[in-house]
């Protein structure tokens, strides 16, 4: 398999796992998180939904995870076909297994705890470590056709740019780090908020208004940290700054949401658009982060298996 053929995996994968987060979430906004009360069938003696309204939600939702069981095993097939084969693609890939399959028994134990807030803040946190080791399996997967030159990398930058300086690095990181930290607060938010998938559900002895202002205060240093990174980059003519650029612009457009859904009751259809921007955002952080223009020029040559070259790579 070509290189940029295998690209394409590598993007379905990714979009997939994204795709799963929206259908999750609309599964505890609609009230649907117990419509299926067992597992792995729907019922003690059906394993399709009946029909009726939350069961066929929740059922919905697991059968998506078949789609994402296809997208991670074509990228792990992709992985071992692909020329020259890589072993950091192939260890990356075989981490999206691991990740499923920990998703399918982590949510297991959701249903059978009747949704117990802190499992549904670990079924989305996990979901974001797949999103992690997605993004980074999507942009290492497209090295080749970067370091040949062949088209514009994937933020946007141009082969002729160089990487920042260490302390432009570390800011790169430090928003990966600090983007992680407001993904947990907003868990927190959620396990106290409103919508916890069903009425039986228990919510988090916590005050919303009180981890509302904690993940707001996150996400403002966030966003000064992304554009005083976003300065660096450009003012050094640097790779990544259009990609940090759309972080910011995605943050900003977060905060607007945040702050309505918050003042006009907490509606469903605003924290579906959130946790959707969510997943975006937190893609394009990793991104940012592990991107290939971002590091040094070893770094974006990682090295190949079965004695073959890589393309662009330096004899």
């Amino acid at each position: 398999m070509a290189p940029h053929a295998y690209t394409r995996l590598t993007r379905f994968a990714l979009w997939a796992l994204a795709a799963i987060v929206v259908t999750g979430v609309a599964v505890r906004l609609t009230g649907s998180g117990l419509g299926c009360e067992d597992w792995p069938t729907c019922s003690e003696d059906r394993f399709v939904a009946d029909l009726e309204y939350h069961a066929l939600v929740e059922f919905v939702n697991r059968l998506f995870t078949g789609v994402v069981a296809i997208a991670v095993i074509a990228a792990v097939l992709g992985s071992v076909r692909r020329r020259p084969r890589r072993t950091d693609l192939i260890l990356l890939s075989l981490g999206l297994v691991a990740g499923v399959l920990a998703q399918v028994g982590l949510g297991a134990l959701l249903v059978l705890s009747e949704l117990d807030p802190r499992f549904t803040m670990g079924h989305f946190l996990l979901s974001m470590v797949l999103l992690w080791n997605a993004a980074v399996l999507d942009i290492r997967a497209r090295n080749d056709a970067d370091a040949a030159g062949a088209e514009g990398r994937p933020d946007g930058s141009t082969p002729g740019e160089g990487p920042p300086d260490a302390t432009t690095r570390l800011m790169q990181w430090a928003v990966l780090v600090v983007g992680g930290a407001l993904l947990v607060t907003g868990t927190l938010v959620t396990g106290a908020g409103p919508h916890a998938g069903d009425s039986r559900a228990e919510r988090l002895p916590l005050l919303v208004r009180e981890v509302a202002r904690v993940h707001s205060i996150v996400a403002l240093a966030l966003l000064g940290m992304v554009v005083w990174t976003w300065w660096r980059l450009r003012a050094a003519s640097s790779g990544g700054h259009v990609r940090m650029g759309r972080i910011a612009v995605l943050l900003v457009v977060q905060g607007a949401v945040g702050y309505t859904q918050y003042f006009t009751g907490v509606p469903v259809l605003l924290v579906g658009i959130h946790v959707a921007l969510a997943s975006i955002t937190w893609i394009e952080i990793v991104k940012a982060a592990h991107d290939p223009a971002a590091g040094s020029a070893r770094s974006r040559q990682p090295e190949p298996i079965d004695g073959v070259p890589m393309a662009g790579a330096r004899p």
